[in-house]
């Protein structure tokens, strides 16, 4: 008599998701997907709010009769007080909980952004600005810990970089919203009514408040030794991560936000683009910069943070002076760079919340992270400004070439760093 035997159903196990295309989620615990989640949802939010500013920047300058000095000033003042934001933020983390400063965070980006759309003159639109800053600079620190602490090693590189993708999702909303609102409503109320959208991220925090909590390498240790002191990220060796970490925060950030701030002005004034070619130029470097994201996070998983930062920190700083030197009949190949030009000028960012999370330990991981972003991008702030002023002389798009000089300082950075691709968080 024969018998058969009822094939038993595979057991997923963590072994199984550990080979798969998408291990860096499924390797998640329960708790970690859904802070993933916040954290995603926060950044892309936190990107709708800042992309709205430099989308409006003509439509101000118009309202409040401003020049490109002032304009500039509005971008700078915003990374200014998001350096703060975020060194403040990440020290609340590591005191209160990552969790808990992410809230905090959302709320204030979303209220002050809302503000902003109400200003009067452009001194109060300044100082709304300014304090938007303070909750635009804390989220990334709070919601970048928040996930590396829950990834597994391997793969913190791409959950971590996942949520930097999230910023180019938030950039392509802003894009479309501002282009629907600017062809059917006149300037000078558009810009107010876009500014008025920003309040909608504050519901978020219903999200976060009732499903993320923060990971156990956090509460354990807080359990274990208490809160370490936030200056101890700048004695012994930490000393010498801190000031390295700083200044390639500086370099990458200040090319960054040459080409947020001034890219859509560049593109109406010199190029002479309407409303709706602006967004499809902008297309172009948006779904660059979605994929770069996604990329550069493959990238310092398998070849190290390293040497990730040092190739898209060239390229960054070579496709910056092609994009605005080409000549006027180069038109089309201009929009067409705007591919390559977000990708790389994007997937540099995918390794820094794995990275600098890596270079701290647990206590300070917050504080370390918090201080060396954002002073990098306190400083990389000036650049919006000092472009503002060399536009006076030489054009906006000859001013934006100064900023591929940021991205040779973060080449020179990363000679004073350690590689610390797969390193177990301590």
């Amino acid at each position: 008599m024969t018998t058969s035997s009822t094939p038993q159903p595979a057991v997923d196990t963590l072994e199984d998701r550990e080979g798969t295309a998408f291990a860096w989620y499924t390797t998640l615990s329960l708790k970690g997907r859904r802070a993933f989640k916040g954290a995603f949802l926060g950044y892309s939010l936190d990107s709708y709010d800042f992309w709205v500013l430099p989308l409006s920047l003509v439509a101000i300058a118009a309202t409040f009769n401003l020049g490109t000095a002032q304009t500039g000033l509005l971008a700078t003042a915003t990374l200014v007080f998001s350096a703060l934001g975020g060194i403040a933020a990440g020290i609340l983390a590591d005191r209160i909980g990552r969790a808990r400063t992410l809230m905090v965070t959302v709320v204030t980006y979303a209220v002050f952004t809302a503000l902003c759309g109400l200003a009067p003159n452009y001194e109060t639109l300044l100082v709304f600005r300014a304090l938007q800053g303070l909750g635009f600079g804390g989220e990334w620190a709070a919601g970048a810990i928040l996930v590396a602490e829950y990834a597994k090693a391997r793969h913190r590189g791409r959950a971590v970089a996942m949520i930097q993708s999230s910023w180019a999702i938030g950039w392509g909303l802003a894009v479309v919203v501002y282009t629907l609102l600017f062809q059917f409503v006149d300037q000078d109320l558009a810009w107010r009514v876009l500014f008025w959208t920003g309040a909608l991220p504050a519901l978020l925090v219903i999200y976060v408040r009732r499903n993320v909590t923060d990971a156990p390498i956090f509460t354990q240790m807080r359990e274990e030794t208490g809160r370490a002191s936030t200056t101890a990220i700048f004695r012994g060796g930490l000393a010498r991560t801190t000031f390295f970490a700083t200044v390639l925060a500086t370099g990458v950030q200040g090319g960054y936000y040459t080409l947020a701030t001034w890219v859509p002005t560049y593109l109406k004034t010199e190029r002479g683009l309407s409303v709706i070619g602006t967004g499809g130029y902008l297309t172009f470097l948006i779904a660059g910069a979605f994929s770069g994201y996604l990329t550069g996070g493959y990238f310092t998983d398998k070849i190290g943070r390293k040497k990730t930062f040092a190739i898209f920190s060239l390229l960054s700083g070579v496709l910056i002076l092609l994009y605005t030197q080409l000549p006027a009949s180069a038109d089309g190949y201009v929009m067409f760079l705007g591919f390559p030009l977000g990708f790389t000028s994007s997937a540099i960012f995918s390794g820094f919340g794995a990275f600098l999370s890596e270079l701290y330990p647990s206590g300070v991981r917050g504080t370390g992270q918090g201080f060396t972003y954002n002073v990098g991008r306190g400083v990389g702030a000036f650049f919006p400004t000092v472009i503002g002023y060399l536009a006076t002389t030489y054009s906006v798009g000859g001013a934006m070439a100064f900023g591929a000089l940021a991205y040779g300082l973060a080449i020179v950075a990363l000679l004073g760093l350690p590689e610390t691709r797969a390193r177990e968080l301590s």
